[in-house]
Order: structure tokens, then sequence, then C-alpha cells
């Protein structure tokens, strides 16, 4: 390059690219934006105003070189966004633009003409992008009026009147009152078309509101209207398609109104008083805030003093100063020996979820001993209320402290320390000394001071290529767009189970690339993993993508809604592609039908094994919020922890019915496994949770004899089988009723002879005789799950302490 070439080159350079980016308007305000013009970043009068002055749409700085593209009330003292292009994207002070280019695509890019955001517009005739006096940005054809794409259609944390929100978007609330990136905080439509709020936090998920402990009538909800629409008007009425109705303090026309979801985790409705420039609460979804999942973090604690502060249990300190959503972590060591833990409790307090299991007509000392027992217990919550009822807690999240809340909560530390609560109530205040700026991963090109000839027909090419260029980005973008709204529609879908959602990576990964198999079924195979905090897992992967998917969909919003000590517990999921896998807790020795035919089940274990599998599936029938059918009760479905505890698993044949429902047979196909299948299925009757207690039956009938259903088999003194006439029930009954001189003969005729010769008679005989009732084939001959763990846990407790009920037979 020559220095005498420098002057004429850069005068042709500008000239150039001028021609091809249009110069904005020099003016105050801009009515418009037309194709080929441009909004830049190092202009403050470069923004878009509405007719009447209310809204402004144009970059705002947040920090230091950071800007948003945002459109925002004018007559707010305080900035009070309503939209946001690039919330988690801030572009460079510099050099950033909004293009609107004339092929109709409207992109945001940064300093370093990267593109941030794009509407993926396409238009054969011209276009322009105005704001609107309802605050909605528009992108139309210029002559034809037809929308190609409103900011209304795409909310932040905030809906304006007359705006809808709809199935296909929500609001997510700000990180915090100054941080406007994405937050933990979401409003949006379920499945069961029930607009919820929810905590995404950065471990943990929850939905919160409406109360999740309430059916959705209890709290003037219809799940029955499948629109999923909301909507509130210039008057302050909002009406949501589930039935959700109200009207705001200030009624009538007036105000300039705005519903935002907080990043505090609650929904308000503001109005603005135009004469201050400031905003009152007219409405809000929640009045109790420490109800408000996720508050104060992990061990936080939530108290109302008059106003709304966390503090952390006595022991225990906060994470980070700075930021209230890590929690508290304990200043002592937990050790699983019982006698080196005790308990200090604090009245009215509660952290609600993650209950080990719910256990009623306990005294306190029961409750703490089995929370002592459970290594992983961290509390319990004792309600004395006449009932006893016990909550013994696994994790300590979603804390809060309430006169009005009867429970005490009991909290496990060290043996050899003590904990003063004389501060407890006082609440912790963060630090808020300001930190060290963030700087974004981005890099910008140096400006050059000389242009060569090189540099003009490099330029040059650049620019007879840049539409191709733009076109493939827009293609990528939209590609990228549709693929990961699948991804984000399931995180949603899934999210207020409370689970985490594992990549595909991790989970091949944690499974050495799926080589080591547990168990097979016909939804797909189990195999054995490590996660990376080492925890072993189960990891069941769903095979064909049609079954895979029901299956899916049918396994996680059923254990989502279940917590029980006889059920498997469900670690996470993972949806993504086609890939379709269940994460749950690994059990040791693996299912009942893999050991019941080795000499691991003595008479004792398989006792318990009985009581255990009917509490679950009473739970599952009686004490779910929904009535839960199973569906598939068998061998295979029973799994064995290491103290052979049994955990009902495989729920992906359930099906969720409304207990207040008339229709219970809305089956579409006949589900269970040959053997084990109630004759309703069979004769096409209506299902119920009989067809549960009859599988039951079987599966008692096959532990005890140890003679398969399907086939039967007579056990010769060699241990090998041989096949046997007749089925398993008629057999089994009419030894019991007919065929023997004595009780005990009879059990020594059905008796697997694999079981210890030292067994309890009457109880032996009991589990015999409950199984005949659970397979009679009358269903309303049968008893319910309920009724059987009755009676197994009735005879149980009558003979606890008594001497001589065991027998030893030669």
């Amino acid at each position: 390059m020559t220095m005498h070439h420098t002057k004429p080159l850069q005068s042709f350079y500008i000239i150039f690219f001028f021609t091809y980016i249009a110069l904005p308007s020099l003016s105050s305000s801009i009515e418009s934006l037309r194709g080929g013009s441009s909004l830049s970043v190092e202009r403050p009068d470069n923004i878009l105003v509405s007719p009447d002055g209310t809204f402004s749409a144009g970059f705002y700085r947040i920090g230091d070189n950071a800007y948003y593209f945002a459109i925002w009330f004018n007559q707010s003292t305080i900035f009070t966004p309503v939209w946001m292009a690039n919330r988690d994207y801030p572009v460079n002070g510099r050099r950033s633009i909004l293009y609107l280019q004339r092929d109709g695509n409207l992109i945001l890019r940064d300093g370093r003409r990267s593109t941030i955001w794009t509407t993926n517009t396409t238009s054969n005739s011209s276009v322009q992008l105005r704001l609107e006096n309802t605050g909605n940005l528009i992108l139309q054809k210029s002559q034809e009026n037809v929308t190609l794409w409103q900011s209304f259609d795409f909310p932040t944390d905030t809906v304006l009147p007359q705006q809808l929100l709809t199935k296909s978007s929500k609001l997510i609330s700000s990180r915090s009152r100054t941080n406007y990136s994405s937050g933990f905080y979401s409003l949006y439509f379920d499945n069961d078309n029930i607009l919820r709020l929810l905590y995404n936090g950065p471990t943990i998920s929850s939905v919160y509101w409406p109360d999740p402990g309430r059916v959705s009538w209890e709290v003037g909800r219809t799940t029955y209207n499948d629109s999923r629409i909301a909507i509130f008007d210039p008057l302050g009425q909002f009406h949501s398609s589930d039935d959700l109705k109200f009207i705001s303090s200030d009624f009538g026309l007036g105000p300039k109104r705005r519903l935002t979801m907080d990043f505090d985790g609650n929904v308000r409705l503001y109005s603005l008083n135009e004469k201050n420039g400031t905003w009152a609460v007219s409405w809000q979804a929640i009045t109790r805030l420490c109800t408000i999942h996720g508050l104060c973090g992990p061990n936080g604690v939530c108290i109302h003093s008059p106003e709304r502060r966390c503090t952390c249990l006595p022991g225990f300190k906060v994470k980070d100063p700075t930021d209230w959503s890590q929690g508290c972590e304990p200043t002592f060591n937990l050790s699983c020996n019982t006698n080196a833990s005790s308990f200090y409790s604090i009245a009215n307090l509660d952290y609600y979820g993650y209950d080990f299991n719910y256990t009623e007509k306990l005294s306190l000392e029961d409750c703490k001993n089995i929370c002592l027992q459970l290594c992983s217990c961290k509390a319990f919550m004792y309600h004395i209320d006449g009932r006893g009822r016990c909550f013994p807690k696994t994790l300590l999240l979603n804390g809060y402290r309430e006169l009005s809340f009867s429970g005490t909560m009991y909290i496990k530390v060290s043996s050899n320390r003590t904990f003063s609560k004389e501060n407890f109530t006082d609440g912790i205040k963060l630090k808020c000394s300001p930190k060290a700026p963030i700087e974004l991963p981005r890099t910008y090109e140096t400006k050059k001071e000389n242009v060569s000839i090189k540099d003009i027909l490099l330029f040059v090419s650049a620019l007879g290529g840049v539409e191709l260029v733009f076109i493939l980005i827009g293609c990528w973008y939209m590609f990228i767009n549709n693929h990961d709204s699948n991804a984000i529609e399931q995180g949603y879908l899934f999210a207020a189970t409370g689970f985490k959602k594992f990549s595909y990576a991790e989970l091949k990964k944690a499974t050495g690339n799926f080589s080591e198999e547990i168990g097979r079924g016909g939804a797909g195979v189990v195999y054995k993993g490590v996660l990376s905090d080492q925890r072993v897992v189960a990891i069941k992967r769903l095979e064909g993508i049609n079954q895979g998917e029901a299956e899916f969909l049918a396994e996680v919003t059923t254990i989502g809604r279940i917590n029980h000590m006889n059920l498997i517990q469900m670690r996470g999921f993972c949806a993504e592609g086609k890939h379709r896998l269940l994460v749950y807790e690994y059990v040791e020795h693996g299912s009942l039908a893999e050991n019941l035919f080795s000499n691991s089940l003595d008479w004792a274990k398989r006792f318990e094994i009985a009581i255990g599998t009917a509490k679950g599936l009473a739970y599952l029938h009686d004490e779910c919020l929904e009535w839960v059918l199973h569906c598939d009760v068998k061998p295979q479905n029973i799994l064995l922890d290491g103290d052979y505890k049994p955990k009902v698993a495989d729920f992906g044949l359930c099906k969720l019915l409304d207990r207040h429902g008339n229709d219970r047979s809305s089956f579409s196909t006949v589900r269970g496994t040959r053997g084990y299948m109630a004759p309703e299925w069979i004769l096409n009757l209506p299902i119920t949770s009989k067809v549960d207690v009859y599988s039951y039956g079987i599966v008692m009938l096959e532990m005890v004899t140890g003679r398969r259903p399907t086939r039967f088999h007579v056990l010769d003194e060699g241990g090998e089988g041989g096949e046997g006439g007749g089925q398993l029930v008629p057999w089994v009954r009419d030894v019991m009723n007919g065929g023997a001189i004595s009780n005990q003969r009879s059990i020594e005729e059905i008796m697997d002879p694999r079981i210890d010769s030292r067994y309890d008679l009457a109880k032996m005989e009991l589990l015999v005789r409950v199984a005949l009732q659970c397979v009679e084939e009358e269903r309303d001959a049968r008893p319910t799950m309920s009724q059987v763990a009755e009676m197994l846990l009735g005879h149980e407790n009558n003979h606890e302490g008594c001497e001589g009920s065991s027998h030893e037979f030669g």
C-alpha cells in the first residue's frame, strides 16, 4: 500500500459502503423503519416512538458498553422495558445496528457484524417496522398491511393490554431488579391447560402456583378448555381459558397497565401514575410471598417479620453473601451413625416437597427414628394434630416460616454440637458491594487506518455474496430455532416435575456407551450408569420412536406426581431428538423375578415384599392426587434394594384417570403381561384398580409356591421343573379348600421348597388366603390394595412380640 492512494481509496470505501446501507434519520425520533435502513447503537436519537408517545423502541444501555434493543415506557421515572430482543445477549456500544433488510428480514447485529437476533421473515414487496400505541412492534408489508412479525407474539417478562398469552408463549422473569437476563421464574400454560408459575432453578424445578397440594377445581381452575389463552383488557380485567379471572384494584379506563413476571417469582399487575412516573401494584398472584419456591435457596428460610427476608437455619451459613439463590450450607458434618446425630426443633417451619415418604399415626419418637436410620434424611416435619403425621425430608428446599403453619421441623445435626436460635428470625442482609464487570466473550476487529486495492476487492466480493450469506444464516437460524423449540417445549413440559434434564451425551458417558445391561422389557433396555456426581443409577433406554415417546410421556408424568418408599424414584430424563431415556435410582438386588428362584429370599423377606408391594400399590390407587393404575404388576417390575425392601417400578403402561371422573375404562389397548392379566382385559370390561389387585395376587401366589403362572412347574427333588397339569390359581385354591388334612399340610403342599423350613404358619396361610381373594374372577369380590395392606399389616402388628409363631417342619 502506498500513502498517496490512501485518501481517495478511503473516500471510495465510505461512499460505496453507504450506498448499500442507508443513513438513518437524523431527527429526534423515527415513525417507522423502511427496508434497507437501520437504527444505530451510536445514535441515541435513533429510536422508534409510538404515535401517542407512550412507548419507545431502541438501544438502551444496561452496563459498560452493553446494550439491549428494547421497548419501554416513556413516562416511567425508571427504565421499564416491556420487551427485549436480546435479553441474554447484550451488544457492543459501537457499530451495533438493528437492520431491516430489503427482503423483509429484521436483524440485530453486534459490533463485529455477527447476527444476535433475527425475525426470519421474507417479503417480495416493500416492508416497514413501526411501534404502535399498544406497545406492539410490528413488521408489515407497506402496501398490503400484512403483518410478518410482531413483538406481541414473543413476550419476555411482560404482557400489555390486548396482548395474548398463549400455549406457545410464556413470561420469563428477569434475573434481578437490574439484571434483565432470563431469570428462574416463568408463567406459562402447562400440558393440563392450567396457567401456572414455575421455579426453574440452577439444580431443581417445581411448580408453586396454583397450590400444587390442591387439585385444579379446588382453586377455581378447569383443565377442560384446551385453547390455552389469556388476556387482560384496558379496564384491568383479566380472563384465562382455565377460568382464572381477576380485576385490578383501580378497575376502569385511565391508567396504563402492565402484567409482569417479576424477578422474585410473583406475577403482578402494575398501574402507572403518569403525574410522578411511578408504578403501583393493583393485583398480585401470591399474597403469602414466602410460599414462592426458591427464594432463599437450599437450607434457607423465608420469613415475614414484618417484611419478607431470608435467613439460615442455626448451624448453617450463607453460601454466597451476594446471592440468595445459592442458599445456605451446614457448618457441621453429618454421620450415618445414628448415635452421632441429634435434632433441634423450630415450630411453624416447613420445607415444601422432597419428602422421603409420608406416614400417619406415628409418635414423635417413631418419626425421629425413621430419620435417624435414613442416612439421606436431613430433617423431618411432624404434625401433632391428632393424626401423628411424619414427613422425613431428603432435601431442605422452599423453606418458609409462618405462624399459621402448625407443624414443627426437626433439623438433624451433629450430636457433639450445640446451636443457638437466638438471631434466627432476624434475617441476613446480603452484601451489595459492586462486583467487577463481566466481560462478554467476544472479540472485535480493530479499525484499519489504511485501505489497499486488495481490501477494496475483498470488500466488493463480500458485498456480492452478502445476501447469500444472510440467506444461509437465516436458514441455519431457522433450523436451529425449530430444532431447539422441541427441546424447549419438552423442557417446560417436564419442568414441573422437578427432575433434572440430562443430555444424551451425559447419559451415554454415564453408561460407558450403554455397555452394562441390567434389565430388559417390552418398553426398552435398562443399563447401569454412574453420573458425574458419582451416583449410581439405572438408565432405561426406550425403544421405538412411537412407543418410546408414549412410554416416556406416561412414565414421566406419572412418576412426577408420586413419592413413596415402596415406589421407585426417578432422578431425571432425557428428551433429545429421537432419544427417550429415564434415569432411576439404582437398586442393588435387581428384580423380584431375578431373586424368586434363588435361595436369597427367606420367608421373612418374602412377607415383607408382600407388605411393601401392597403399600406401594395402595398409594398409587388411593393416595395420589389422581387415580393411578399400574397395569403391569409382575415380578420383573418389583425391584429389591440393598435390604430386600420392594420398590414397584415401570409405570410405562399406567393410565392416569381422574378419581372423580365417570369414565375409568378409556384404554385404547390391552395392557399387561400374559399370566398376570385380570379377566377384565380379555372380556373387554371396564378397567378399574382391581386389575392391579388381580396381578398382585398372582405375584404373591408365585412368590409362595415358586411356580410361574404361565408355565405351571412342579419341582422335583433335584430342583428341576417338570410339567404339571392345571393352572396355578385353581391348583392352590383346591389344595387350600379341600384336598388337605390340615392347614399345615396344605401349606406344605403348595410352598416353594426353597423357603427355609422355619416360617410363620399363620402368616403364610394369611398371605395365601389374601392372594386367593385378590384373584377372584369377579372383580367386586376382590379387596382393594389398601384393604390388602391393612390385612397383612394387621396380622403383623397383632403378632409382634409373640412367641411360638414360627414353626419348624422336618
